[in-house]
């Protein structure tokens, strides 16, 4: 936040899962919102994700280096246009490293090659559920650009309580891996008209970076 009083800390919110706060300065996130709006556009761009007993996602998607739908990966878009997914940035590829160095003090050693980018508008949810269709145990990494949301970080076993209610800021950096890899999360809320006002964005973009463990066909 624009103004704020007392810096926030680095927290670890349960084991191996690590908040770094204003990782990213403004800069890189305009540089980041760019480059979303571009890999955003036709063809394999952004979509409206459906599961498979009917419901829609609130928050749109769009992926590079593998496509994720309701519950595989896949080298195409499958529930879309049919495109090849586009690839995965190297900068996004160096931004990972950087970033489990960050939360962990040590970058992890993995290749990342995943990046799911979720477009929340005021409206938008993300219901608790495990990140689990990958083949790696590798850290998962989370960018939020643009408005704070309400992000809900579980327990592994259920969907349910414990859990605990953090915000998200634009800016901020969230990695979880370790005991809390497979650890219930959700976005049970976004806080409209919070972005900073230098980075003309309405609503959040949340860039998450995986390790899919998959070998290319």
């Amino acid at each position: 936040m624009d103004g704020e009083l007392i810096p926030r800390d680095r927290a670890e919110v349960a084991p191996g899962a690590v908040l770094v706060p204003d990782w990213l300065d403004l800069e890189r996130q305009r540089e980041l919102v760019a480059a979303c709006r571009e890999w955003a556009r036709p063809p394999a761009g952004m979509r409206t994700v459906q599961t498979p007993g009917g419901g829609v996602m609130t928050a749109k998607q769009v992926c590079l280096g593998w496509h994720w739908s309701p519950y595989r990966f896949t080298a195409t878009v499958e529930d879309g246009d049919g495109r090849p997914v586009k690839p995965f940035p190297p900068l996004l590829g160096e931004l990972a490293h950087s970033a489990t160095e960050a939360a962990y003090g040590e970058a992890e050693p993995s290749e990342y090659d995943v990046a799911l980018i979720n477009y929340y508008d005021a409206d938008a949810r993300m219901g608790m559920h495990q990140d689990k269709d990958e083949r790696s145990d590798a850290s998962v990494i989370s960018l939020s650009l643009g408005d704070t949301c309400v992000f809900r970080f579980g327990n592994t076993e259920s969907r349910s309580r414990p859990y605990t209610d953090l915000e998200l800021r634009s800016g901020d950096l969230f990695v979880f891996g370790g005991p809390s890899r497979q650890a219930f999360h959700g976005v049970p809320r976004i806080l409209p008209g919070t972005a900073p006002a230098g980075l003309v964005l309405t609503g959040r973009l949340n860039i998450t970076l995986r390790v899919s463990g998959l070998d290319r066909p």
